[in-house]
């Protein structure tokens, strides 16, 4: 097939397809469109006590795009991966453009999880995540759907269902249902007036910083709330 480039990405999230590889040393990939789709619904995301007193506890720093680079390399170090070179290099071409987005959690200088997607419209793709130390990928995740709600998008996307997902919220739908919540959130990306305020990945950063005094732990108790306030 041609080769990958940002406006072909860009397209094909918005068809509700997207590239995969047989392998990490593959040089082919294909798009696909499952029949029954992951999501995650924002306002349902499943913070049990565990994990918020993980977030709230400050073990764990969390960062936006500090290293886009490692953590694609990172969710890409497994014996079975789907990411091979195109993809990594077409991802970090759409990470320059501003399209594409990581969450990196931290042990100190360690990169010990995080996670990376797309962002078109009201809708995030998310692509991949991994994790080094227990909870580092749940940290992440939940940061990131705080981003999404203090953002006003509508969408998270999970392509498959795994148990982990399952376990923090994660709902399956049939393709034209998730087509449906697609084309909403995709044609709705111009925003504007109060009915339809644009999307903002960047909101949470502002609200972290005016919350936040020096520490980590006021920044996780704002990530909770977000993730356990009702609309």
């Amino acid at each position: 097939m041609s080769r990958l480039d940002a406006r072909l990405l860009l397209r094909g999230y918005a068809a509700g397809i997207f590239p995969m590889a047989d392998s990490r040393d593959a040089d082919d990939l294909f798009w696909v469109e499952p029949r029954v789709r992951a999501i995650l619904p924002l306002d349902r995301f499943h913070l049990s006590r565990s994990l918020r007193r993980t977030v709230v506890a400050g073990r764990f720093s969390v960062t936006r795009d500090r290293d886009f680079g490692a953590v694609i390399a990172a969710c890409a170090e497994r014996e079975e991966t789907w990411i091979n070179a195109e993809i990594e290099r077409a991802m970090l071409d759409l990470h320059l453009r501003g399209h594409a987005h990581s969450v990196e959690v931290w042990l100190g200088d360690a990169l010990a999880g995080g996670l990376y997607g797309v962002k078109l419209g009201r809708a995030f793709f998310g692509e991949s995540m991994f994790s080094r130390a227990t909870d580092a990928s749940k940290v992440a995740l939940a940061w990131l759907v705080a981003r999404l709600r203090a953002g006003r998008f509508t969408l998270l996307d999970c392509q498959f269902m795994t148990d982990h997902l399952a376990s923090l919220g994660a709902v399956e739908v049939p393709r034209d249902a998730y087509l449906q919540l697609l084309n909403s959130a995709v044609s709705g990306a111009a925003g504007g007036g109060e009915e339809f305020p644009r999307p903002d990945f960047l909101a949470l950063d502002s609200l972290v910083d005016a919350d936040a005094s020096g520490t980590a732990t006021p920044a996780g108790k704002l990530i909770a709330q977000l993730l356990t306030q009702t609309s």
